[in-house]
């Protein structure tokens, strides 16, 4: 099937498809199909078999009618020269610059192009119009703190590479297209064994061409977390930074400066590192430093952001509470005497947080709040069997207020991930706080993309010259589509944008 999709999308590419239209005369095909005929079998793909295949009119209708074929073609190439095809998206809004827009997206090999240069200096149309029927199309979600799911484990999974690239797939669905694995407190033991596969599967990501969620590093939470706020973490797992740099190092069976090229994020309880000179020596080598499972208080918290740290693990959950006298971590959010800009994770489940704390947060530093999942292997399947958190066995159970589904250490009430996805989390924050949907689509993209340091090219928006990384969404956040790279990557059985096209020999 592949090598068919291949020799369409050559025909494609030789007919320069320009614009597009249902009544196309399939005698018209034939005709041209003929003239390059023979610049096409040298390619001898399939021995030339395949022109049964087109010339069949019956298969040729079928596919002129299905509205994904164009793109499942787009999506298939593998010749590089094939990725001139030009798409132009209409019919559609976008976020964009900080507003929703009524506006055609065009992309070329794999990103985002200023319509206004292609028509004034190239003077071109597109190859392929595709009409989204009003649908928005926003910058795909980031998830930074994300345990597993479908199943899969990231601290624990006995095959790491078939998990993450699962997991990596079945984010697609929930618009999710860049996202950090998160590996909770594990024994040195597992350190030693997990971190040189995950360091190599990351080595062989630049050169894989598989459609699925980039992985944009680690996020290494724990095991330098304060024992009375571990939440799910396993006691006997936690470690103290008495040696500052050189523990960190021995803990994970790496130096930094090999940490920094696969891992983005380090949660850690800042009053383990009084000196913060851990925490500026991971932020000066370009890995985020995130506050969580702390008993800090506010000075505590102000000396570490002083000295880089810049996130705030999962807030409200597995802190000290917020006191008028002292607000400890939570304070951060409106402390503007800070000149760096401080984010803060949220998990937006409607049960890890009260949608009132939600609220409170976001009105106290709406352009802080990332929205995170932190979910955990049961994420994406159903209930019925008990799945695990690292080394913890977690139980999936409705809330009886809410009647939402929450993980549960097993046995216990002690909320470990949640399994939600970050569709739903836009969605809950909307509830939450009033926000408009433009403002929580910040959260779940433009947030994420500048806390890791790769907005506006790599992440987080539908700026001109950006990777087109995106979902197309209606205005309940259901998620129809899927792109990464420009080549669809996933879509929903009820996605029909309107395909129409004319060849023009």
């Amino acid at each position: 099937m592949l090598q068919n999709l291949l020799f369409e999308s050559m025909i494609i590419f030789e007919l320069r498809v320009l614009e597009i239209f249902s009544d196309i005369l399939l005698w018209e095909i034939s005709e041209v199909l003929t003239k390059i005929k023979p610049i096409l079998s040298y390619f001898h793909i399939n021995k030339m078999n395949l022109f049964d295949y087109i010339f069949n009119s019956d298969e040729l209708q079928s596919w002129i009618n299905d509205p994904e074929h164009i793109l499942k073609l787009h999506s298939a190439r593998s010749n590089k020269d094939l990725s001139i095809l030009l798409i132009q998206f209409t019919n559609c809004r976008l976020f964009y610059d900080n507003k929703i827009i009524k506006e055609d997206l065009w992309m070329r090999n794999g990103i985002v192009e200023d319509p206004r240069k292609i028509f004034f200096e190239e003077k071109k149309q597109a190859h392929v119009q595709i009409d989204l029927n009003g649908l928005l199309i926003s910058p795909g979600f980031i998830d930074v703190q994300i345990n597993g799911g479908f199943g899969r484990d990231f601290t624990i999974d006995a095959n790491i590479d078939e998990c993450l690239t699962e997991v990596s797939k079945g984010l697609l669905e929930y618009g999710v297209t860049a996202f950090c694995p998160t590996v909770i407190s594990s024994h040195l033991s597992n350190y030693r064994n997990l971190l040189p596969k995950i360091r190599d599967f990351f080595a062989n990501l630049k050169t894989s061409k598989k459609l699925n969620s980039i992985i944009l590093g680690l996020h290494l939470e724990g095991p330098f977390i304060n024992k009375e706020k571990l939440g799910a973490h396993d006691i006997t797992a936690l470690r103290t930074l008495d040696d500052g740099v050189n523990t960190l190092e021995e803990t994970f069976g790496m130096e930094v400066e090999e940490l920094k090229n696969f891992v983005s994020i380090i949660t850690l309880a800042p009053e383990l590192d009084p000196s913060n000179r851990v925490i500026k020596k991971l932020t000066d080598s370009g890995i985020v430093v995130s506050l969580g499972h702390s008993t800090a208080n506010l000075k505590q918290g102000e000396n570490a952001v002083i000295n880089g740290a810049t996130f705030i693990t999962h807030l409200f959950n597995a802190m000290l509470p917020f006191h008028h006298r002292d607000p400890h971590l939570i304070g951060l959010l409106s402390n503007f005497s800070l000149e760096s800009h401080i984010y803060y994770g949220v998990i937006s489940d409607g049960i890890h947080t009260h949608p009132s704390a939600i609220n409170i947060a976001y009105k106290s530093h709406p352009n802080g709040l990332v929205l995170v999942t932190d979910a955990m292997s049961a994420m994406g399947l159903e209930d019925g069997r008990v799945h695990h958190i690292g080394s913890q066995a977690v139980q999936i159970m409705k809330d009886p207020e809410t009647k939402k589904r929450s993980a549960y250490l097993q046995g216990t009430r002690t909320l470990c991930g949640s399994v939600a996805t970050m569709d739903d989390c836009v969605r809950n924050l909307m509830s939450a706080t009033d926000c408009s949907l433009l403002e929580a689509l910040r959260c779940a993209t433009e947030h994420p993309a500048k806390l890791l340091g790769i907005y506006p090219l790599d992440g987080g928006s539908l700026n001109y010259g950006a990777k087109a990384n995106f979902t197309i969404i209606d205005d309940n956040v259901n998620v129809k589509a899927t792109f990464i790279n420009g080549d669809l990557a996933w879509s929903s059985l009820d996605w029909s944008p309107q395909f129409k096209f004319k060849f023009i020999p």
